[in-house]
């Protein structure tokens, strides 16, 4: 198997302002939603700063168990965890937004054994390169579920 093609990083840091300076505008409606976008949406997640205690948010692609969403802390397929991974570590509860929505009130946890399985499994049903992006870091991706609270 050959490793996929990842752009650079600044490309990626530049497509992740892009994200959030379109879902300030537009509210969100210029991100995809799960009926367009083969099966997942995006979310914005606002977390609490582990440091700094401010609020921090990230667009992020997410699909749906029952009432959960889950995500992937992937960082954008670079090494290390994500900071608003991070951030959920330190303290799991913030808050999501879906287009169209009021803010949901979250819990976060890893997902683990079977339920890991079982997600990271939805994730390649959407996207079938999952395995091959997460083998070009040796940072193990976690599968995230945000549970309503």
């Amino acid at each position: 198997m050959t490793s996929p093609a990842l752009p650079p990083k600044w490309f990626i840091r530049v497509a992740w302002r892009v994200h959030r300076g379109l879902y300030r505008i537009s509210g969100g409606r210029f991100l995809w939603e799960p009926s367009n976008k083969r099966g997942y949406g995006a979310l914005r997640l606002t977390t609490t700063g582990r440091t700094s205690g401010q609020e921090r948010s990230v667009i992020l692609g997410y699909l749906e168990d029952g009432p959960n969403l889950v995500t992937l802390a992937m960082n954008g397929w670079i090494e290390g965890h994500p900071a608003w991974w991070l951030n959920l570590l330190a303290q799991p509860e913030a808050v999501v937004r879906l287009d169209g929505e009021e803010p949901r009130p979250v819990r976060a946890h890893a997902a683990e054994g079977a339920e890991h399985d079982r997600l990271w499994a939805a994730w390649t049903a959407v996207n079938p390169k999952l395995d091959a992006y997460a083998a070009t870091r040796t940072t193990v991706t976690p599968v995230v579920v945000l549970e309503p609270r």
